[in-house]
This record gives C-alpha cells, sequence and structure tokens, in this order.
C-alpha cells in the first residue's frame, strides 16, 4: 500500500503523523510511504531524515493525497484537506467529528473510509489511541493552569502549590479517567489540594488506592460539583463520551458563584467542551475570561510537546497502522476493536454516538458492507 504523510496544517500543530521509527516499520512491510517535505521539522526530523527511513518525500500535500491508498495524520483535517480525500481512501487519524458537522459532511461527501484514533477500543473497553495523548494532555492541564493563576494573565496570584505556612491552591478535577488520573497526579506531586469527581465507585476506589490519601475523590452529583467549584482555585474538565459531544457540567450561571480570577482547564474541548462558556482556542492565544473566570481551551495541547506526543501516539497506533496497510478495508472487518474506530465509511456514519450527536442516520457497519 502507499501510505500518505501530509504535514499538519492546524494551527501550532507541530506533531507528525507517523514518525522516522515508523516509517521504517512500514517500509520493512513491503508498504511505500510518501511523505510532505517539512512534515517532521515539529519533532526535528527534516527530511533527509525521513528518506534515509525509506520515505519518499515529495514537495506538498496535494501529491500525498493525490497518490496515498491511505492517509495517516495526528489532528482531523482541515477544509482544505478534506476535499483532497476521495472514494476508496482511507483517512486514520484523530476526528473528533461530534462538534464538527462541517467536517463530518466534508468527509462523507469524499466517500473515503474515516477511522477515528479516539473510538478505537481494545479488549478492556479501553481507548488505546486515546490514552496517551489523554495522558499528555492530562499533565499539561496543570502547567497551563498554573501560567493562567499568575496575576498579570488575569488569574487569582497563586502558586499552585504554595510555600510552607501558605495555603496550597484547591484543584478540582472533574472525571477521574486517564486525563483526570494524571491531571491529578501532577497536582498532586505540585502541593495542591486536589479532589477528584466520578460518576463511578468503582474508578473512585481505584482512584483512592493509587493517590493514598493525597487527592480526595468524590461522587460526582450536581450539588457536589457545585460545592467544590465554587471553592476551587482550578478546575480541570476531563470529562469523556466516546465519540459524543462532551456534557456540559459547569453552566455560565454557575460563574457568578466562583472565585474571581479562578481558572477552568477544558481538555474535552476537542468533543465540544463540558462547559458552557467553553471555546476553542490556540496556543498562540491560550486563554480568555468570562465573568472574572480565566478560561483555558486549546484544541490540540498535545501539540506543544510533538517530541514527546509525536513517539508516544506512533506507540501506539502502528500495529492498527500496519494492519491496515496490509489488509485494507479488510482490517477493519476482521478487527472488532479497529472496527470500532470506523467513523464514515461511503458517505455514511458509522459510529451512533457520533451519529447521534450530530443528528444524522446512522448505518452500522455491517448494513454498510451488505449495502
Amino acid at each position: 500500500m502507499r501510505v500518505g504523510v501530509p504535514r499538519e496544517i492546524k494551527v501550532h500543530e507541530y506533531r507528525v503523523g507517523l514518525t522516522p521509527g515508523a516509517v521504517r516499520e512500514y517500509v520493512n512491510a513491503g508498504h511505500t510511504v510518501v511523505v510532505e517535505s517539512s512534515a517532521g521539522l515539529g519533532i526535528g526530523a527534516g527530511d533527509e531524515i525521513y528518506r534515509k527511513a525509506g520515505a519518499v518525500v515529495v514537495d506538498n500535500a496535494a501529491e500525498v493525497f493525490a497518490t496515498a491508498d491511505m492517509i495517516v495524520k495526528v489532528k482531523e483535517p482541515q477544509s482544505s484537506e478534506w476535499r483532497q480525500l476521495r472514494e476508496g481512501q482511507i483517512l486514520f487519524t484523530y476526528l473528533h467529528l461530534a462538534p464538527d458537522p462541517a467536517q463530518a459532511s466534508g468527509l462523507a461527501e469524499s466517500g473515503c473510509t474515516a477511522i477515528a484514533y479516539e473510538t478505537v477500543t481494545d479488549s478492556q473497553g479501553g481507548l488505546p489511541l486515546l490514552a496517551p495523548m489523554s495522558e499528555v494532555a492530562g499533565r499539561l492541564s496543570i502547567e497551563a493552569a498554573g501560567a493562567a493563576l499568575k496575576r498579570f494573565t488575569g488569574g487569582r496570584g497563586l502558586l499552585i502549590g504554595g510555600v510552607p505556612g501558605v495555603q496550597p491552591a484547591r484543584v478540582v478535577v472533574i472525571g477521574g479517567g486517564v486525563v483526570g488520573s494524571h491531571a491529578a497526579r501532577m497536582a498532586v506531586g505540585l502541593g495542591a489540594e486536589v479532589t477528584i469527581l466520578d460518576h463511578s465507585v468503582r474508578r473512585l476506589r481505584e482512584l483512592d488506592d493509587l493517590f493514598q490519601g493525597r487527592a480526595r475523590t468524590l461522587f460526582s452529583t450536581s450539588e457536589t460539583v457545585e460545592r467544590e467549584v465554587f471553592a476551587a482555585d482550578v478546575i480541570i474538565g476531563a470529562v469523556l463520551i466516546p465519540g459524543s459531544s462532551a456534557p456540559r457540567i459547569i453552566t455560565r450561571k454557575m460563574l457568578a458563584s466562583m472565585r474571581h480570577g479562578s481558572v477552568i482547564v477544558d481538555v474535552a474541548i476537542d468533543q465540544g467542551g463540558c462547559f458552557e462558556t467553553s471555546r476553542a482556542t490556540t496556543h498562540e492565544e491560550p486563554t480568555y475570561e468570562v465573568d472574572g473566570i480565566i478560561h483555558y481551551c486549546v484544541a490540540n495541547m498535545p501539540g506543544a510537546v510533538p517530541v514527546t506526543s509525536s513517539q508516544a501516539l506512533n506507540n501506539v497506533t502502528l500495529p492498527f497502522g500496519l494492519a491496515l496497510a496490509n489488509s485494507g478495508f479488510g482490517a477493519v472487518i476482521e478487527d472488532p476493536y479497529l472496527r470500532a474506530g470506523l467513523n464514515v465509511h461511503r458517505g455514511r456514519i458509522t459510529h451512533k454516538a457520533v451519529a447521534d450527536s450530530l443528528g444524522l442516520p446512522f448505518s452500522a457497519v455491517e448494513n454498510v458492507l451488505a449495502a
């Protein structure tokens, strides 16, 4: 198969779909890898490094899209990219379609087969291709909150961990999954007072064992959310429903009762955000203020650390990508976990949570294959 890797064009996105090491694995398996010139500069990998790995380096994205059987990316295709996709071509990347009807429509019209990293599953019911970026984003969320808390940025002027004799920041993490647990880990390590809210008692038990009293765990209800959020200096939104739009946990009305200058970091912004007042921002202008509350809603947080992120992402995507390169769409049919990643196929939405969020008809994979 001819596998294409275009340069990422989303604002301040420095990751790359395939690292040079991953390219070698595809080439060793008998595939041709076509990489757009400068695609790897964000991770310090120039064109010559890709050539030594066995890639064919081409001048522009148009040639990549026009000649590749499968496109491997990091972020969702922008409008100029989805217009270059074609029927029968495989797109393997993060999609986050639930809050993005324009992209969903563009992918459907192209006729391509779009497989989303974030909905591929594993035998334990986890999301193996989302997990490493959730780990990175969770850890970065505390760094971002610490920067936004500084007075000159509009924050309360607090040091997250405090100093001896001074109260540390109160950090509330809403959602105890991968993002939430890694955010809590970082906050606890800095000396913050940390509370994790989740609606799964089983998960709260796991977190209680993990943190051994260094973080509080609370069952999430409207009452506990309000009580903790109103007393918090930092709120991390880490709620995820695979494929669906994130639920709105904090309303604008609630902001009036929060501490002036407190910070909310919405790590769920790729799925529409879990705060009513959230809107996507960029690394260039990461924050804005609403009713005295600082919002950090960068939609590609891991892109700020592309060396770490690209390597971590390729570690988990490589086996699935090779399966697609070896067997094409047959890999989707054969592997139920990869099949869970199928979001769009030949003009139809094939993931129920995505279809429900967009208000579009859902076509089960079995029905699509039979058509």
